[in-house]
């Protein structure tokens, strides 16, 4: 990446003044800024901005420009690639958009709320459930992760399947440019098709192109019944049948379809006591089905489509939660597993998706090429198998050392991503690009593709000081 020269105090004393009482951070107290809670992604900065209107950090911006200082945004800096720390070299200002809280709309009849940058996913989803409506992303880290960043990487989760990834739920953004010009693109509308669509171009952009103040966001009706089981398959190939006919027999109240190894329950166990409902099995489906209230109920509704599969044969034995905390415990299986790996031992992370159709091949292509390059490798598989994400996070055999793991991360990239590509997949489907997969994004993407790219951050900052030296690659 380019070094830029280090920052003025001049310049630094002029952001302290326009980002006002409260608004800025220096010394010991930027660390929580500079570091990732998770993969050691850390840097430093000299300023920490957090200013709470959009005015505020358009001024900000302003002076950035003026002065050709470069810019990390950070939303609650739980980014798992490393696009929301700054650099090591100390010349770039952190800007936050945690004090950014407000609520500036909520429309029932639309079903929008309208909300800025630093509000988090909890928050939107409470403000939803008060007014009767429901807002499904749903992430492990709801409770921290702000709606801007949410949108700056495009965020997945457990119900993209039927509702779509961060892309989908937005109707409209306020953006702050690279010169600190503000776009006010927030609105409510589902059919608007007077020229480019502008939001698209910042969703997932992950703060390279413009900083996301504000979003106007989709709402639905609250689901009042739930059904949800864990289901014992022997391939992945029976779970992309079984996708296809509980769609058949619960068409949209199929909300999520989550496909996971032996391993992952063997290691929760070992990790942390969970106990598995289902030993023995090759691998399990966790599904969740919701919507209004109807007779007879989901749970009773999967359990019958799910019996008539276990007579043909195309799962071998299922678990239908009984109560809410028995859901709750099936899913706590599932949201551990960031833990549980970390407590098993190194792992090396992929965030991949391919068709659906392709999920068994690369898994198996995926299992055999590891285990060829390092026996005794211990398979750690899971992800949102409605939608081909997967997380193919294979960790280090017992007898070797997590540094030595870590050493062969780029050799073990290379083995799985290659893989990915040669189904036509994706090396990043919900994480991002950050730092962490500049580089593999030269071989994912065909020169012509990034040229485009390159162009358009060429247009939209051509001074370069938005996050500079992220997704791109050098």
């Amino acid at each position: 990446m380019t070094i830029h020269a280090p920052i003025q105090s001049a310049t630094l004393a002029r952001l302290k003044e326009a980002a006002g009482p409260g608004g800025w951070i220096e010394g010991p107290d930027t660390e929580p800024y500079c570091v990732s809670w998770r993969d050691n992604w850390a840097g430093k900065t000299p300023l920490v901005l957090r200013p709470d209107t959009t005015e505020r950090l358009a001024a900000l911006v302003k002076i950035c420009a003026e002065t050709g200082t470069p810019i990390v945004p950070q939303g609650g800096n739980t980014g798992l690639t490393g696009g929301g720390q700054p650099h090591a070299t100390g010349d770039e200002v952190v800007m936050s958009t945690t004090r950014l809280k407000r609520v500036r709309a909520l429309d029932p009849l639309n079903d929008t709320i309208t909300v800025e940058a630093g509000v988090t996913l909890l928050e939107v989803q409470n403000l939803a459930a008060e007014a009767d409506r429901y807002f499904p992303l749903s992430l492990a880290a709801e409770g921290t992760c702000q709606i801007g960043g949410n949108l700056a990487t495009n965020a997945g989760g457990v119900q993209v399947l039927r509702y779509g990834s961060a892309r989908a739920l937005c109707l409209g953004l306020e953006v702050v440019t690279a010169d600190g010009e503000v776009w006010d693109g927030l609105r409510g509308l589902r059919k608007d098709n007077a020229g480019y669509d502008m939001k698209q171009i910042f969703i997932g952009s992950e703060g390279t192109l413009g900083i996301i103040t504000a979003a106007t966001l989709r709402l639905f009706p609250r689901p009042v019944d739930r059904g949800v089981a864990l289901v014992a398959v022997d391939t992945p190939t029976a779970a992309v049948e079984l996708l296809t006919r509980l769609r058949a027999a619960l068409g949209e109240l199929l909300s999520a379809f989550e496909l996971m190894n032996a391993n992952t329950f063997r290691f929760a166990q070992e990790t942390m006591g969970h106990a598995d409902p289902l030993p023995g099995a090759g691998w399990r489906v966790l599904i969740q089905a919701d919507g209004p209230r109807a007779e007879p109920p989901l749970s009773e509704r999967l359990e019958e489509a799910l019996g008539a599969l276990l007579e043909e044969g195309l799962i071998t034995d299922a678990v239908i939660a009984a109560s809410e905390a028995q859901a709750a415990q099936l899913w706590r299986i599932r949201e551990d597993q960031a833990e549980v790996q970390q407590k098993t031992g190194a792992g090396v992370k992929h965030d991949v998706s391919v068709p659906v159709s392709s999920i068994d091949a690369f898994v198996a292509e995926a299992d055999a090429a590891m285990e060829a390059a390092y026996p005794g490798v211990r398979h750690c598989t899971f992800g949102h198998a409605g939608d081909g994400n997967l997380h193919y996070n294979p960790i280090r055999p017992v007898d070797w050392t997590d540094a030595a793991w870590k050493g062969e991360t780029e050799a073990i990239n290379r083995i799985v991503h290659d893989i990915v590509m040669a189904h036509n997949g994706s090396i990043t489907a919900e994480h991002g690009v950050g730092r962490l997969r500049r580089a593999e994004l030269t071989r994912a993407r065909a020169p012509v593709e990034l040229a485009m790219m390159r162009a358009l951050k060429a247009a939209m900052d051509p001074a370069g000081i938005l996050n500079p030296g992220k997704v791109l690659p050098d």
